[in-house]
């Protein structure tokens, strides 16, 4: 049976990320064919740069889909079939400075981890709630996936504010780290093994990885990461910027706080938090690496194609990010039945959490639905420090509900990578002052 095209809008269009999916997407249309591709953001300078480059891209590649880019709402989101949401609530200016307030003050300063990611998460939450309201108002069949960042805040506000919304929330760092496996392993790509990981998002653990004959994959790897962390001796593991690097490396030191599993790297911020710290440069962090690599050079290039009128000889790429993206939405639309990471109620999938946590865990999806895998249940290690964490989210999502300095605060002191009450408390009230412009007014 043909396939039928599908009507997309990528929300948060102006991304550095954007033409990497419009590629991927043109790279799939054989695969997940497309009628239209929208791009929606409320900064319509930084949207019209990507959004003239990605017009000649399609234009050149498939001019039969129709392209279109705007800050209307009811434009953008009317007669869709999916939204793919991207937002970045502050640009990088205030990812900058949810990496560099906590550095002040001795903690880890990361996106999405610790003060940071708590930070940008209660920018993210109003926004976000704006557009899946905008999509259930002008195409209430489609679908939203989200991997607006920090997808564990974002998927508990989601949860409690729009729990029968159709939005999946997903995140593309397990992907990233399947892909590196992949490479260690000599395989063509995560797609060659399955795998079993449970935890939060951010905050997790790989149990089982098998290829597609049932043959274990885990002894290969846990032997390297032994040895080498997540580093890979390959193009793709060597020209990354150094605190990339130095994440992948920091891989050897969790492995050994539990060699039975594989885990995922952003737990460094929470268990190795003093020596990521002082290994950190505070005044030159990843917001930084980025503003002067991938956001300078994804403008050079967008400036070039439209100045050269073609998007020949382009670098833009489809990349993990994008295309577990559009996999994602092949499931759905298709009832391809893929297994998928996503970030859904534990509803009893982990027998011993509770149901109303938001857990990363592997999910069948099929045609408008997903079906989780059952965990069973898990080590106390692992449960109570998803317990903690789990804690520090929930208080974070109510703070940002109620107005609640309070709770905030709770939310911050709860968090493993602060040490104390007093520095959580002086972390807090920088972060206020810092984001007046986007949260709601605490009492």
């Amino acid at each position: 049976m043909e396939r039928q095209k599908q009507n997309i809008v990528i929300a948060g269009g102006g991304s550095t990320y954007t033409a990497g999916i419009v590629t991927m997407l043109l790279d799939n249309y054989d695969n997940f064919p497309i009628a239209s591709i929208k791009l929606y953001d409320n900064l319509e300078e930084r949207q019209t740069r990507v959004a003239k480059a990605c017009e000649i891209i399609v234009k050149e590649r498939h001019p039969d889909i129709v392209f279109t880019y705007t800050t209307d709402p009811v434009e953008a989101f009317k007669g869709v079939d999916f939204v793919m949401a991207q937002l970045r609530v502050g640009l990088f200016a205030m990812r900058e400075l949810d990496e560099k307030i906590p550095f002040k003050h001795g903690v880890v300063g990361q996106e999405t981890c610790g003060p940071g990611g708590i930070a940008y998460g209660l920018r993210t939450i109003g926004p976000l709630i704006e557009i899946i309201d905008y999509m259930e108002k002008y195409s209430p069949n489609a679908w939203m996936l989200n991997y607006s960042n920090p997808a564990a805040i974002v998927a508990e506000a989601c949860r409690i504010l729009r729990p029968d919304a159709r939005v999946i929330n997903i995140c593309d760092m397990p992907v990233c780290l399947e892909e590196i496996f992949a490479r260690i392993l000599g395989l063509n790509s995560r797609k060659d093994f399955d795998v079993r990981y449970y935890g939060l998002n951010h905050f997790g653990w790989w149990t089982q990885i098998r290829d597609h004959q049932g043959n274990d994959l885990m002894p290969r790897l846990m032997e390297y990461v032994r040895e080498h962390g997540y580093e890979e001796y390959t193009p793709q593991g060597q020209h990354k910027e150094s605190s990339w690097l130095e994440t992948m490396r920091a891989a050897k030191d969790l492995y050994a706080m539990d060699p039975t599993k594989l885990w995922n790297t952003y737990l460094k911020y929470y268990l190795m938090a003093p020596e990521t710290v002082a290994h950190s440069d505070h005044d030159y962090t990843r917001a930084n690496e980025i503003m002067d690599r991938r956001e300078k050079d994804t403008r050079e290039e967008c400036e070039r194609i439209v100045a050269a009128g073609t998007a020949k000889g382009t670098w833009f790429a489809s990349n993990e990010h994008a295309q577990f993206i559009v996999d994602l939405a092949c499931a759905l639309a298709f009832n391809t039945k893929e297994r998928f990471l996503l970030i859904v109620p534990n509803n009893g999938a982990i027998a011993n959490f509770p149901d109303d946590a938001m857990v990363e865990i592997p999910c069948i999806v099929s045609k408008d639905q997903y079906e989780p895998l059952s965990i069973g249940k898990i080590p106390t290690f692992q449960k109570g420090l998803m317990e903690q964490q789990i804690a520090s989210e929930k208080l974070a999502v109510e703070a940002w509900i109620e107005g609640s300095y309070q709770k905030l605060w709770q939310s911050f002191m709860m968090n493993k990578s602060v040490p104390s009450a007093k520095i959580a408390k002086e972390i807090l009230d920088d972060m206020i002052e810092a984001n007046k412009e986007f949260w709601p007014e605490l009492h």
